[in-house]
């Protein structure tokens, strides 16, 4: 059967190449003699492959030699809690509340200390980003917290909150390596790689050193605090591996591809097609304010959910899968990640154009 065309929020579509590449090491990696699945994290086969993906994310992203790089397990949500945990010295954050990956770290925020939800979008489904040049900052907040790009929305930040001061922290989840980062805008950021990087199971934190201590709180699990994981370069326990492996051939591929500045032109060209025929659309509507838009998830909807649902199952049987939209908005989202080739989404686009005719 052919590939199809997966636009999936995540885990979602990775690139061919290195898809390739994996099958062709799977049974033996580099003369190794067995499988990276096989192999001892603290074997030398295996810390240049650890060694070698941290190097090149920070090649990619330009990170300051005085931010760690953690390769670690528990996904982005674990993080909801780690966070509080290992930053809130005054037990004080704002959160600003652009979506329901915002609103969960928010609220998990509330179990350690005084979570502050400075701004938020709720009032319109989440569908634009607030107005954050001026915000409440609370006086004695440890961290200001946003969710970078809004996977279920569509919504991104195109301009960094005013935090006066205080140490940003961003979830980037779902927009990591599309376009370029100044990581020293900063304190922490983390992702789970699973919607732009590599297979589920990994999730990275990049964290600036002075923010990895040893006073937290003292309920914090050993696995959970920032200096367990830093002082063993993520190889306190057994690290998912596999997983690292895959987001490291995909650290290379996003190279060859250019960077982060290509990926970012790539990614604005492919959004550029499917938002300029929603916006000329009769039928399909985006349900995101213009300034906000995301390039990596773009929702839309007809209006009519029975239309919704013709269009998805006949999607589907096209060889465009996924395209179901979050339970929260309904009708549709295609997210066109890094990995989407351009192709992929002029096909969607012409599909959704015959769809339209036939269904006037």
């Amino acid at each position: 059967m052919a590939r199809v065309f997966n636009f999936s929020a995540g885990p979602s579509v990775l690139p061919e190449a290195v898809l390739k590449q994996a099958a062709d090491e799977m049974m033996d990696y580099k003369g190794s003699g067995m499988s990276v699945m096989e192999m001892s994290h603290r074997s030398k086969v295996y810390d240049n492959i650890i060694k070698e993906a941290e190097q090149d994310l920070r090649d990619l992203m330009n990170i300051p030699d005085n931010y760690k790089v953690l390769f670690l397990q528990g996904g982005a949500s674990q993080q909801f809690a780690a966070i509080p945990m290992n930053l809130m010295k005054n037990g004080v954050a704002d959160y600003i509340i652009t979506g329901q990956w915002a609103k969960k770290a928010y609220e998990e925020a509330q179990k350690y200390g005084k979570a502050n939800a400075v701004a938020s979008s709720a009032d319109k489904t989440f569908s634009y980003i607030p107005d954050c040049s001026d915000l409440p900052i609370s006086e004695d907040a440890d961290y200001v917290y946003i969710c970078h790009n809004n996977t279920i929305y569509g919504t991104t930040y195109k301009k960094l909150p005013d935090t006066k001061g205080k140490i940003l922290v961003a979830d980037m989840s779902s927009d990591i390596l599309s376009q370029p980062v100044n990581v020293s805008d900063y304190g922490l950021i983390f992702f789970g790689v699973q919607k732009n990087v590599g297979p589920a199971g990994v999730v990275v934190v990049i964290i600036r050193e002075d923010l990895i201590r040893d006073d937290v709180m003292e309920f914090t699990p050993t696995m959970l605090k920032y200096k367990t994981q830093a002082d063993n370069d993520s190889l306190y326990n057994t690290p998912p591996c596999y997983g690292i492996y895959i987001c490291g051939l995909v650290f290379k591929w996003v190279k060859e591809m250019g960077g982060l500045e290509a990926m970012k032109v790539h990614n604005e060209k492919k959004a550029a097609i499917l938002y300029d025929f929603l916006d000329s659309s009769k039928m399909f509507k985006g349900t995101v304010v213009k300034e906000d838009r995301s390039l990596m998830n773009v929702p839309f909807v007809t209006g009519n959910e029975e239309l919704d649902a013709k269009f998805v199952k006949e999607a589907t049987a096209a060889g465009f899968v996924n395209l179901k939209g979050h339970r929260t908005v309904g009708g549709m989202r295609a997210s066109i990640y890094n990995a989407m080739p351009i192709e992929g989404v002029e096909k969607l686009v012409q599909f959704m154009k015959d769809f339209e005719a036939a269904n006037a």
